[in-house]
């Protein structure tokens, strides 16, 4: 028999999770990241504001230790081919799965190959900014039109050497952004004698998704790691997974779970809880675009045009609102729009999340609600 879930449920489960429920500590920061399965990280300040919302008395200095300083955290191209930071900890699996990404090149390009061998040469052992690491593909390749390629698009020519572990971010130099390896970067996560096989990380990969982002249709999961619209794609990494992986009903719409899970997802209560969540926010990028989680009038407010996600504020796991913050000087303005009536424990809650976010970024708050 199908397992039956209500959506109530099931986002409470989800927040839990996520740490929206009960927040972690900071010593746990590389941990929240790997359950998240990464932070979208094309903006950083974002990236860190994911990781506020889950973490008490967290600080950005602390965040940006991990990144450069501990390493715990690695700063990539991964899925869809966005920007990520991954747990070092975990990133042998993750480029394994990555390299079966066949976006940009990845899945074999006579330039694209020629390419990212000479990034891995360029970037073994050593960090270069991209104008030195395009100079250095030049040399090797005798090819000064592969050297401009590195230089000619922000991303797109380096993302198969990413997917393919030969490229991560290393510490900026000013506003110098500079690559290397992943094995020069965190060589003790990447044991050339523990390589893993591609198609077994593809099915950790997907179990780790399922086990933050249940219940989840077979779109939603090619979404998440190659890109829309790829149901068929979805369904085979759902069905890679055996008997691990169940279909579920949620309120009449069909979706998936693991198996193990489905007894939290049918009995999961969260007390009422409110949060602020970041622009590209783990939690938004992979949510249901539909009742009753989202209203349809609202989808184009939350999911923006050129791939834009907005700040939102959910209500016991549903979008109940955007909100967006500046600074001024010392003042820290924080303006919240309801998309309707919120009850009063939530109007608190969301107020004390901009206390919270003072303190995060500093300087004196005030807070306005719109409409």
């Amino acid at each position: 028999m199908t397992p039956q879930l209500s959506w109530r449920r099931a986002l409470a489960w989800r927040m839990a999770r996520h740490h929206l429920i009960t927040r972690a500590e900071p010593a746990d920061l590389a941990r929240v990241a790997g359950d998240l399965c990464g932070l979208h990280a094309q903006v950083m300040s974002c990236a860190e504001l994911s990781l506020w919302a889950r973490i008490d008395d967290l600080s950005r200095e602390q965040v940006r230790e991990a990144l450069w300083t501990r390493r715990t955290l690695v700063k990539l191209w991964a899925a869809r081919g966005t920007l990520y930071l991954l747990p070092s900890a975990g990133l042998r699996t993750w480029l394994a799965a990555l390299s079966t990404l066949p976006k940009f090149g990845n899945a074999g390009h006579p330039v694209i190959d020629e390419l990212t061998g000479a990034v891995g040469r360029a970037l073994d052992g050593r960090t270069l900014s991209r104008d030195e690491l395009a100079g250095q593909v030049a040399q090797i390749t005798g090819s000064p039109d592969l050297g401009e390629l590195v230089r000619s698009s922000w991303g797109s020519y380096l993302k198969a050497a990413s997917f393919r572990g030969l490229l991560c971010f290393a510490e900026s130099q000013g506003a110098q952004v500079r690559f290397t390896s992943p094995r020069t970067w965190v060589p003790e996560a990447l044991d050339r004698a523990r390589e893993e096989d591609p198609d077994t990380a593809l099915r950790d990969v997907t179990r780790q998704f399922l086990a933050r982002y249940a219940p989840v249709t077979p779109g939603e999961v090619a979404a998440w790691w190659v890109g829309p619209p790829q149901p068929r794609r979805g369904l085979a990494m759902l069905r890679s997974l055996g008997d691990q992986a169940v279909e579920v009903e949620i309120e009449a719409d069909r979706a998936w779970a693991l198996a193990q899970d489905v007894p939290g997802l049918t009995s999961a209560a969260a007390p009422d809880v409110a949060r602020l969540l970041p622009a590209f926010d783990p939690w938004v990028i992979s949510a249901p675009r539909r009742e009753p989680v989202l209203s349809p009038e609202r989808v184009r407010q939350v999911y923006r045009p050129q791939g834009w996600i907005s700040p939102v504020m959910i209500v016991n796991g549903r979008t109940a609102g955007v909100w967006r913050h500046a600074r001024t000087g010392t003042r820290l303005t924080v303006e919240l729009s309801p998309f309707g009536r919120l009850p009063p424990w939530a109007r608190r809650q969301l107020e004390t999340e901009a206390e919270r976010l003072a303190v995060f970024a500093g300087g004196n708050l005030s807070v306005t609600w719109a409409g």
